[in-house]
């Protein structure tokens, strides 16, 4: 069967991260949560108090960082490793989520991300999400989609995955670091988050979870089915 890449982008608390990996279930496709990566440095730099405005000793602690992903066998999720280290739960806490855009934006930290993400999607038959995937990472991409949801609604979202996890954060608060975050992602200078030309604008405010991927989905067989006739048809001629 034909093989795409489904490049996903948009706001944070969008629900990409649980869209792209429910998608790449579904097609059996290999899911890459992009955040997790910006989030896994932005954890290291925290905890060895690396100065975020000096950007010569954030691109040395580069040389130190090994990000990778692993398959929990109990609940089948994929999980973050930090130099060998299980950091899943660490990374998604706010002072991580009150410092990431920060690091996102360092032209070095990004660079060095986006040349890893496109080496995992040389095989195509990959969905990723983020901020630049469909802009920058893979702009080839056959299948791009840019979500997008009221910033209250994604608060909301926010605070109530943050409870499941036991920490209790006032919804201002996340109101507060959504609307930053934002405003960086939107406004900095290396890859900032656009929507593609070719992008296919997916508004969540009033969609659950599994309506919103049976749609990419169901565009992505599409998409592939369409790919497919085109590749039959050239076979022919030829």
């Amino acid at each position: 069967m034909y093989k795409i890449i489904i490049a996903i982008d948009g706001y944070s608390a969008c629900g990409k991260s649980t869209t792209a990996k429910k998608v790449a279930e579904n097609l059996r496709y290999t899911y890459v949560d992009t955040g997790a990566m910006y989030r896994a440095v932005t954890l290291y730099i925290l905890d060895n108090h690396i100065p975020l405005a000096n950007t010569d000793e954030v691109a040395k602690a580069l040389d130190e960082i090994d990000i990778s992903f692993r398959r929990n066998l109990e609940t089948l999720a994929n999980e973050t490793f930090l130099n060998g280290k299980n950091v899943e739960q660490e990374i998604r806490k706010m002072p991580v989520s009150d410092h990431v855009s920060q690091v996102s934006a360092i032209p070095e930290v990004r660079r060095l991300l986006v040349a890893q993400q496109q080496r995992m999607g040389k095989d195509k038959g990959l969905v990723m999400d983020g901020r630049d995937i469909g802009s920058v990472v893979f702009p080839q991409a056959e299948l791009k989609v840019f979500m997008t949801a009221d910033v209250k609604v994604r608060a909301l979202r926010r605070q109530s995955e943050l409870a499941e996890k036991g920490e209790i954060v006032p919804l201002e608060e996340i109101l507060e670091n959504l609307r930053k975050r934002d405003l960086y992602d939107t406004t900095r200078q290396e890859s900032p988050l656009i929507q593609a030309e070719d992008a296919i604008l997916l508004d969540n405010t009033y969609l659950t979870i599994d309506e919103q991927v049976d749609l990419v989905t169901s565009w992505a067989d599409a998409r592939i089915a369409s790919l497919s006739r085109k590749g039959e048809t050239q076979n022919r001629a030829h």
